[in-house]
């Protein structure tokens, strides 16, 4: 498992290498600023949902208060009328009776502020008492639609009729009702309590409901008794159409929904709830712009102190991502100026430690490789060879063909000694004017007397003319000495004039040649048991 992770993780860490950094901090910049709109459009989408869900409560709070009123309303002037039905059927309708039948009325109306009227007709339809100063002759209410369902239903519970103009009064009145029956059971007659659609009006206007708010009191059946705003031609207007009522209202008892008005064309936030002991049902609405009207002007304040922070952010992020481009920009060139110079110092190395005419390693360079190379010989017990070359009449060749020819004699013959560095650690060089060094490691008298040759032998194959030289040709004459050096007995100075001495043994033998240095009798010099090889 932790080699998993080792993997992983070592993948993960090349994976963000290989992205670069300005992406990155783009990357990041983007980020929070997404970040601040994601935050702020969740926490406004959140606050519309908590205000919706609150104003639902509340508009709920609202309709349960107003069924209440409705209820209790109703209820006081129903259980007036139980005490009438009462009174009649036990009194009759003499005119002892009717007297204190009218004082009753005339008390109850008063004490009652929701009572419009209270009246008794009898079978016929005839005003027999009523709560008005006087009863008003020859008047008939036998055509209204409440009379006509008492008159044709035997039940006794109390009946909510149409909204209807009063013909005392002239106002808009709801009429609660009651059927009195004769000792056999038979109609004889209405007990009728009528309640002024101002009274709930006026309760209605005590709510804040804004401009665009509504408040309904309808029958069941969906005929509108009354409603604020009061609209022209709404009393008595049948609802049973339109959306609310037909999905909602004529199928729960209570509920909140948002419903696009019929009457008007405003979304609401409609709250129903049917009454408790009555066919009725109220409804409070408050238009969804109102409710939403606070919440939008702090989102918008929100969302502008948003978006003036994301500019910040986006002009200081970018500023930010340009800074980084800058300091890497600023790096990669530092990292260019670094390569060339660390290319410009190999160059220079190269050069200090290279002839400039051969293309060989220098006199600087050469004694550096020997003292390493001879220090290496001495840990190893190995051995250690040096031939030295020298071209043979180059004084006279100069004289003969000028210096510029002789420049390019020195670089076609070094290029010959070039060619027989077979190892890389091989180091040939330009040890002084002429003369040149091939320092082989590892290598004892016999191998390097052989490379030697072959050097001889090629240069001297180029054919390079030379009038001044007996043979015709360029010619070189070389010295070679081996050495197994002992710490603090040899120095690399001693192999130089060893292999020295042998050249100079080659020169004086006649040139052209190659001489091993002979005159060493110490041991640990490999070359001490091989004869001498020589070429004319």
């Amino acid at each position: 498992m932790s080699a998993l992770q080792s993997i992983l993780t070592r993948q993960v860490g090349l994976a963000t290498k290989r992205i670069p950094i300005t992406a990155l901090a783009v990357f990041f910049v983007v980020l929070v600023c997404l970040s601040l709109v994601f935050v702020d459009g969740w926490r406004s989408w959140t606050a519309r949902d908590i205000q919706l869900h609150e104003m639902g409560v509340s508009t709920s709070n609202m309709t349960r208060a107003i069924a209440q009123h409705a209820d209790d309303t109703i209820k006081a002037a129903d259980t007036t009328l139980v005490g009438l039905v009462e009174r009649v059927q036990a009194d009759g309708t003499g005119a002892a009776a009717l007297q204190r039948l009218h004082e009753l009325l005339v008390r109850r109306a008063s004490e009652l502020p929701q009572l419009q009227g209270l009246f008794v007709y009898d079978e016929n339809g005839r005003w027999i008492a009523n709560a008005l100063p006087a009863t008003p002759s020859n008047v008939n209410n036998s055509d209204r639609d409440y009379f006509i369902y008492h008159r044709t239903h035997l039940d006794t519970e109390p009946y909510i009729g149409l909204p209807i103009h009063s013909r005392s009064t002239g106002v808009w009145i709801i009429t609660v009702s009651r059927r009195i029956n004769h000792a056999d059971g038979s109609f004889a007659g209405v007990a009728l309590a009528t309640i002024s659609i101002d009274y709930f009006k006026k309760f209605y206007d005590s709510f804040d409901i804004g401009r665009h708010g509504a408040i309904v009191l309808a029958l069941n059946n969906g005929i509108m008794l009354t409603r604020r705003p009061l609209l022209n031609d709404y009393t008595g207007k049948s609802m049973a159409n339109t959306v609310l009522y037909r999905d909602s209202i004529s199928k729960k008892a209570m509920g909140t929904v948002f419903i696009v008005s019929a009457q008007d064309g405003v979304t609401r936030l409609n709250s129903f709830r049917h009454l408790e002991h009555y066919p009725l049902y109220v409804s409070s609405a408050l238009s969804r712009d109102e409710i939403l009207a606070d919440w939008l002007k702090d989102t918008y304040l929100h969302s502008a102190g948003v978006a003036i922070l994301l500019v910040v952010l986006g002009l200081l992020g970018f500023h930010l991502v340009g800074q980084i481009k800058l300091r890497l920009n600023a790096e990669a060139e530092l990292v260019r100026t670094r390569d060339a110079l660390a290319t410009l110092n190999q160059t220079l190395e190269r050069l200090a430690l290279q002839d400039g005419l051969t293309g060989l390693a220098n006199r600087r360079h050469f004694d550096q490789v020997l003292d390493k190379e001879f220090s290496r010989a001495v840990r190893e017990a190995s051995s250690l060879a040096l031939v030295m070359i020298d071209v043979d009449c180059f004084k006279q060749y100069n004289d003969i063909y000028g210096h510029a020819a002789g420049d390019e004699c020195l670089r076609k013959i070094s290029e010959v000694v070039r060619t027989n560095q077979n190892r890389p650690g091989d180091v040939a060089a330009r040890y002084g004017g002429e003369e040149l060094g091939v320092l082989l490691p590892g290598t004892d008298v016999r191998g390097a007397m052989a490379i030697a040759e072959k050097i001889r032998l090629e240069i001297h194959n180029l054919g390079i003319e030379h009038s001044g030289n007996s043979a015709g040709v360029v010619t070189v004459s070389a010295g070679v000495d081996a050495v197994i050096p002992v710490l603090d007995l040899d120095k690399p100075l001693e192999l130089i004039q060893a292999a020295d001495k042998a050249l100079y043994a080659a020169k004086s033998g006649g040139r052209d040649r190659v001489c091993e240095n002979t005159s060493a009798s110490n041991s640990h010099r490999s070359a001490a048991q091989q004869e001498p090889l020589t070429t004319l």
